[in-house]
């Protein structure tokens, strides 16, 4: 194929047809993610943003898909909001593997980490709400032993 064929076969206003990387589709599906997270847009149209993301080839393509959003933010580097913006995304991107709607296809190991993750996490949640329940510590504990004691319940 010679020079000038390549050339005419890329899209108008190309510049030079520097082809998108896959970090640079990421950084539009986690602008894509957060302006759903501010009800900016709807699932429905994050989807459907998301379906011709994978389609594009080049850089000056991906700016359409975010064009109606406002730029993002300086990334603040202090305090807890970059923390919680990273933990979003990631409970974003694991729900997704488990709905199957993830951008690439995630193997069954990833899927079965999820899930045991998910269920310790519940596990420890429901710990803390019996713990708050019944009480915390060693004389919580022994109070209620006397208490079961007292109405002939243990030893």
């Amino acid at each position: 194929m010679s020079d000038d064929t390549a050339r005419s076969t890329m899209p108008v206003g190309a510049v030079d047809g520097i082809r998108c990387s896959n970090a640079e589709r990421e950084e539009v599906r986690a602008t894509l993610y957060a302006a759903a997270g501010e009800g900016r847009l709807t699932m429905d149209e994050v989807e459907e943003r998301l379906g011709r993301l994978e389609e594009l080839r080049f850089r000056h393509e991906l700016a359409g898909l975010t064009a109606d959003l406002p730029a993002s933010k300086a990334d603040e580097t202090t305090g807890w909001r970059p923390v919680l913006a990273a933990a979003r995304r990631a409970l974003l991107a694991d729900f997704a593997v488990l709905l199957g709607r993830a951008s690439e296809p995630a193997s069954g190991r990833r899927r079965l980490l999820i899930l045991i993750t998910g269920l310790i996490g519940l596990l420890i949640a429901a710990a803390i709400v019996v713990g708050a329940v019944h009480g915390f510590g060693a004389d919580e504990f022994s109070r209620h032993a006397m208490e079961a004691g007292e109405h002939g319940h243990g030893g």
